[in-house]
């Protein structure tokens, strides 16, 4: 990239233009291609199944934040790991790619959700929020199981929502958290996981209208929007405490079909709420 004259311009101008560019290189590059996205967002697999942040073509300047703090990448590639299960969210226009992954590995389980953004000279920033044993619901070996059996191929070209019209169904979830006025697009059959605990039953009435936290909060949302497969991927952070989060969603004419939520509790276990029994977890809650 060239920069003008620094005769031409003022300082504080030429300072402007350099930070515009740096900072919204979707806005500034007219977005990415999906092709280049879709190769990052295996880059990141590849990296995390070596252990090195080097299969990835990354930025002059990378800012890694790891459940929304800023971290060191030598710090969580540390070791090789198996990626068992990801899903891949592509978002051209935002030059973004989200990918959700299990890692069952023996000594540390982990279940991911990263976010990766593409500017002019390669990936970054990356966010990425890790939870594992002491998350909220966490059981990676469920969240395997559930995820896995999913569908989410892509969508008929005709049938597509606009970026727009997928944000909108995802904010309405996430908005009633706070407002229980919201009319939430609910979709039947539509099946909740988070963490270990699956809402879906297999069958035709299956429902995500069975009740969420009242008076909460969920701010400082980061998307990730994909047409192609009716995707949303949201980062937030959740209540007073502002625990990272992630929420994704799969929205199927105009209807949501499937949520996932990843959320780290800053090392409160389960979030200050009794732990699972894995021997015997719960069943889904009956629909209202």
């Amino acid at each position: 990239m060239t920069f003008p004259d620094v005769s031409k311009f003022g300082f504080s101008a030429l300072a402007a233009i350099a930070a515009a560019s740096l900072a919204t290189p979707a806005a500034a590059q007219g977005g990415c291609a999906r092709e280049q996205l879709e190769k990052d967002a295996q880059d990141w697999v590849d990296a995390v199944e070596a252990g090195s942040p080097f299969e990835m073509e990354l930025g002059e300047w990378v800012d890694y934040k790891e459940n929304f703090k800023l971290g060191t990448m030598s710090g969580f590639f540390t070791k090789p790991r198996k990626v068992d299960w990801n899903l891949k969210v592509i978002d051209p226009m935002a030059c973004k790619a989200f990918i959700e992954a299990v890692v069952l590995d023996e000594e540390k389980p982990m279940v991911l959700a990263t976010q990766l953004t593409r500017g002019y000279f390669g990936v970054g920033p990356i966010e990425n929020l890790v939870t594992s044993e002491g998350d909220w619901l966490f059981n990676a070996a469920r969240t395997y199981e559930f995820a896995s059996k999913e569908d989410w191929s892509p969508i008929p070209e005709a049938e597509r929502a606009t970026r727009k019209e997928l944000i909108a169904v995802a904010d309405a979830y996430l908005d009633l958290f706070n407002d229980p006025s919201v009319d939430v697009p609910w979709g039947t059959p539509c099946a909740r996981l988070e963490g270990g605990i699956y809402t879906g039953k297999g069958e035709a009435t299956d429902s995500c209208n069975i009740g969420v936290p009242s008076g909460v909060e969920l701010k400082a949302r980061k998307y990730v929007v994909d047409p192609v497969i009716g995707a949303v991927d949201v980062f937030l952070k959740f209540g007073e405490n502002e625990l990272p989060d992630s929420h994704l969603f799969r929205i199927e004419n105009g209807k949501i079909r499937y949520v996932h939520t990843v959320t780290n509790c800053k090392g409160e276990p389960n979030c200050g709420f009794p732990a699972v029994d894995w021997d015997n977890p719960p069943g889904p809650p009956e629909a209202e």
